[in-house]
């Protein structure tokens, strides 16, 4: 039999990963906290035999397996009393998994390994998260994140259809996702540092990826929860701060030209919003700490997601139209129907027709200006829906301030 040198560096990662799991257990059990018998020795020996095996044959790797499994039910019916739990019998047999899969895909095997070390050793982390922090609430609005990312994701259609095929049904319900985790996210960083600086953190954070959403996200937040109204606020309009950023860098990487006249608009409404986030922000500070600590917040609202991917589902409908209708000649109209849902996908596609020459950059310019006006208007439709009278107002105050001083940079421009 040759034996290829590689073999060797498989078994070593297999001894490894023995060495790495039972530590962890061994560690366990000497403390006091798992009485079970198994430790580095056992698991060390459990990988070797994996690997060792599944080098020989497949079918004496097979038997391995089954002959572990029933040494690891025998010891766990002999401590039931004393060690009513299977964590490190199912751990055991997964080792001697994880040791055969050394042989064919050590890539695979070592990234498990290390994770299934992580989980083991955060086990008073974990039931501690569980049982006293995560309420049946939160849970319940996770395990509906997870079925909707997970189960219903794959299986809807990736395919353009309806109206003028306007419509990519995957798209849509990636947008219920977003909307959704965003919510998430900042219930979660809400629950760990506090609303005072949770909220305008994941808002600007959140922003990167959807400002519309952010916006919707932070009003479910300040309906439910009044206390938190300042620092949804504040949220929603450093959304706008991370638009501004987002497209620079957009521009930026497809064509620097088209960046260097819009460079003083983007400029100063970056620092306009900046400025009146900052200055929500501060305002979100001086809220009663132990009133919003007090107060019980629901991760998310599905069907405020779901309105918007409506909302978004007709405006696509209506850009795609127009399109059709008009083309290139409409150019200006259709980059502000589209940026009534997402302003990043107008300046992409203005700012690659200049790269290629079919378009001038002032009227890039021009397009992406309006398209990022637009967008904020779906922004204040959706603080208005989702939201509360003194969120919307403060929001909208923000949006305009944005607006206006990002056409008088346009302005000073010309």
């Amino acid at each position: 039999m040759n034996i290829d040198s590689m073999i060797w560096v498989n078994f070593a990662i297999a001894l490894g990963i023995g060495l790495l799991i039972g530590a962890e257990r061994e560690r366990n059990k000497s403390t006091g906290l798992d009485k079970s018998s198994e430790g580095i020795r056992t698991f060390t020996i459990a990988t070797l035999l994996g690997a060792t095996t599944a080098f020989i044959h497949f079918w004496l790797f097979i038997v391995a397996i089954l002959c572990v499994l029933v040494f690891a039910a025998i010891a766990y019916y002999k401590q039931l009393t004393k060690h009513p739990g299977i964590t490190t019998e199912i751990a055991l047999i997964f080792s001697v998994i994880l040791g055969g899969l050394c042989v064919s895909a050590p890539d695979v095997a070592a990234p498990l390994a290390v994770l299934m070390a992580i989980l083991l050793a955060a086990k008073d982390t974990i039931h501690g998260f569980v049982l006293r922090i995560l309420s049946k609430a939160e849970l319940n609005d996770f395990l509906i994140l997870a079925a909707s990312t997970v189960i219903i994701l794959p299986l809807v259609p990736n395919d353009f259809i309806g109206p003028f095929n306007a419509i990519n049904p995957r798209n849509l319900w990636l947008i219920v996702i977003l909307v959704m985790v965003v919510g998430a996210l900042s219930h979660m960083v809400l629950r760990l540092v506090g609303a005072r600086i949770g909220l305008p953190l994941v808002g600007l954070l959140s922003g990167f990826i959807s400002s519309i959403a952010t916006v919707t996200s932070m009003g479910e937040r300040a309906k439910e929860t009044p206390a938190l109204q300042g620092g949804a606020i504040a949220g929603a309009i450093l959304s706008s701060l991370a638009t501004i950023l987002q497209l620079a860098i957009l521009l930026l990487a497809v064509n620097p030209p088209t960046l260097l006249a819009l460079a003083w608009p983007l400029t100063f409404g970056g620092v306009s919003i900046a400025v009146y986030g900052l200055v929500m922000s501060i305002k979100s500070f001086q809220e009663n700490k132990s009133e919003i600590q007090s107060q019980a917040t629901k991760t998310f609202k599905p069907t405020t997601a779901l309105l918007l991917s409506t909302i978004i589902a007709t405006v696509l409908i209506i850009s795609s139209a127009l399109k059709d209708w008009f083309g290139l000649a409409g150019l200006i109209a259709i980059s502000g129907i589209a940026g009534l849902v997402d302003v990043h996908a107008p300046t992409i596609a203005v700012a690659t027709l200049v790269d290629t020459g079919k378009l001038a950059t002032s009227h890039a310019a021009i397009s992406i200006l309006v398209a990022f006006s637009l967008n904020s208007v779906t922004k204040a439709c959706m603080a208005v829906i989702s939201g509360t009278r003194q969120f919307w107002q403060q929001v909208i105050i923000g949006l305009v301030i944005q607006v206006i001083f990002t056409w008088l940079g346009w302005w000073f421009t010309i």
